[in-house]
């Protein structure tokens, strides 16, 4: 039986990205066969918009393309309307050693674009690439606001301010007024401690023991700078959540599906469908997008010798999303993926234990948005009543390890399911 052959492009064409220039690559029919013209653009709009209009006079319908940084977005967008993009992954074409040049990179390109050698990257719809770049700034934001209030602790020990020992929040609404208390001149520690609110004004004594410090102007100077990036993060926060509650509009029927599954909050679905889209057709099958986002086992495997199967580096921002969501599924009661869990971290250890319930959860995002259903948890109990003789040996095991002796007695399925 034959092999099926490769897709091959009559008329195709490639590019090599850079900041200030763009090398362009077209293999055509010619009289003597196939023709090769290569010519170099700028990567300014106007320049591009010559490229663009080279390409559809030579009939080209098919466009590679290496994914260089930032670099080629702009070249993507304006060709993506006219004919078909391959964006590749560079670490895949490499080309030969001591042969490495813009035109040969383009050439070379060209000629795997051809024979249907090259493995097209994942660029999703423009909607969703809008989403994508507003969740990856929030979290951008929140890294920011996290390391400016990390600062802001910085000071509070410069100067033996002890707070954060005392108040679980120092950015809470009791904590924030101190430290402007503070700012403003107010050092005594009794009429700091009386700005406590709520349950920390139980802590009454150790918040005065802990507000006696050396809070100098130099330290209110600092705090102030650092309180006014705050607000200004908080602020930009706000705006991007709410531009990003009104582009994510159109999907609201996916984002209230997924958001029965345990461990998934709003903001978690966002990040995430920005990342997949809510439209499984671009992913084969679960493993496939498994792959894709690198959330699985990796391949390193010679001479018969497994050398390990660490996961791959993949889309970093969909992998914090769901090891985000793994963390938040795990601690809920009698729910699949902490008996997961719980059934690998003992033998695997917790970063691993967290991977694989982030795998499944992958796996169960996909198949709700491919097959348009509803989720439905298979409970804390499922291995043991998947495997209900290990699961009567274990606990016999236990039982005896601890010196008791064990007489089992079976009973009705009545009385079993009234247990």
């Amino acid at each position: 039986m034959q092999s099926e052959l490769p897709e091959v492009y009559e008329r195709c064409g490639a590019l090599d990205v850079h900041k200030e220039s763009v090398a362009a690559c077209i293999r055509v029919p010619g009289q003597d066969g196939k023709q090769q013209e290569i010519r170099t653009f700028g990567t300014m709009t106007t320049d591009l918009l010559v490229l663009r209009d080279w390409l559809v006079s030579n009939g080209v319908t098919h466009v590679a393309m290496e994914s260089t940084g930032v670099y080629w977005k702009p070249v993507y967008y304006i060709l993506e309307d006219d004919m078909g993009i391959v964006l590749v992954n560079a670490a895949h074409v490499k080309n030969v050693p001591g042969h490495k040049t813009d035109v040969k990179d383009c050439a070379w390109l060209a000629k795997l674009m051809e024979v249907g050698l090259l493995k097209a990257s994942f660029v999703p719809p423009r909607p969703f690439r809008d989403l994508r770049d507003l969740t990856r700034f929030r979290k951008q934001l929140i890294n920011d606001r996290v390391r400016e209030v990390n600062r802001l602790h910085k000071v509070l020990q410069d100067c033996g301010v002890k707070l954060s020992s005392v108040a679980t929040d120092v950015m809470g609404v009791s904590g924030r007024a101190m430290i402007e208390a503070l700012i403003h001149g107010t050092t005594d520690p009794e009429v700091l401690a009386d700005l406590a609110k709520g349950r920390l004004r139980k802590k009454l004594p150790q918040l005065q023991k802990a507000l006696t410090g050396r809070f100098r102007e130099h330290h209110a100077f600092v705090a102030a700078q650092i309180l006014t990036l705050i607000d200004g993060l908080e602020a930009t926060l706000e705006d991007v959540s709410a531009r990003i509650g009104t582009l994510m509009r159109p999907f609201e029927k996916s984002v209230v599906k997924i958001r029965r599954v345990p461990g998934l909050e709003r903001k978690v679905i966002e990040d995430i469908l920005a990342e997949i889209t809510d439209n499984m057709r671009y992913f084969p099958s679960a493993r496939h997008i498994a792959s894709w986002a690198a959330i699985c086992p990796g391949n390193n495997e010679s001479a018969g010798k497994n050398k390990g199967g660490k996961t791959r580096h993949g889309n970093k921002w969909l992998r914090a999303a769901l090891i985000q969501a793994a963390r938040a599924a795990v601690r809920q009661k009698d729910c699949y993926f902490a008996a997961l869990y719980r059934r690998l971290v003992v033998r695997r250890g917790d970063q691993k234990a967290i991977i694989a319930v982030a795998h499944s959860l992958l796996v169960t995002i996909y198949h709700m948005l491919r097959n348009d259903t509803d989720y439905a948890d298979l409970g804390g109990d499922y291995f043991a009543r998947r495997n209900s003789e290990a699961a009567r040996r274990r606990s016999i095991k236990e039982l005896e390890r601890l010196g008791y002796r064990v007489t089992l007695e079976p009973v009705s399925p009545t009385l079993a399911a009234g247990a």
